[in-house]
């Protein structure tokens, strides 16, 4: 099954949450409310990938970077990524 793979550079701790671009020309810059404490900015991602996607959030996985701004997270389906035209 075909999954789909985005590098992240998470912003938490953000006056708003959204995509601010593309960092350093590899990884899509988004930013979150919630700070970096215990998990909350990692879940506030995921959250925020699930509304934007439109997918559930179970078939959304930080797969690198846990406790790094730098990650990696895979979608359990091949997604068409609406903001890759920016």
């Amino acid at each position: 099954m075909p999954k789909t793979t985005l590098m992240i550079r998470l912003n938490p701790g953000a006056k708003r949450t959204g995509i601010e671009g593309l960092w350093n020309g590899t990884h899509w810059k988004i930013a979150v409310k919630e700070r970096a404490v215990d998990g909350r900015a990692n879940q506030a991602l995921i959250d925020f990938l699930s509304d934007e996607l439109h997918i559930p959030k179970k078939q959304i996985q930080i797969t690198a970077g846990h406790t790094n701004r730098l990650k990696r997270v895979e979608i359990a389906q091949e997604t068409v990524i609406p903001w890759k035209k920016i």
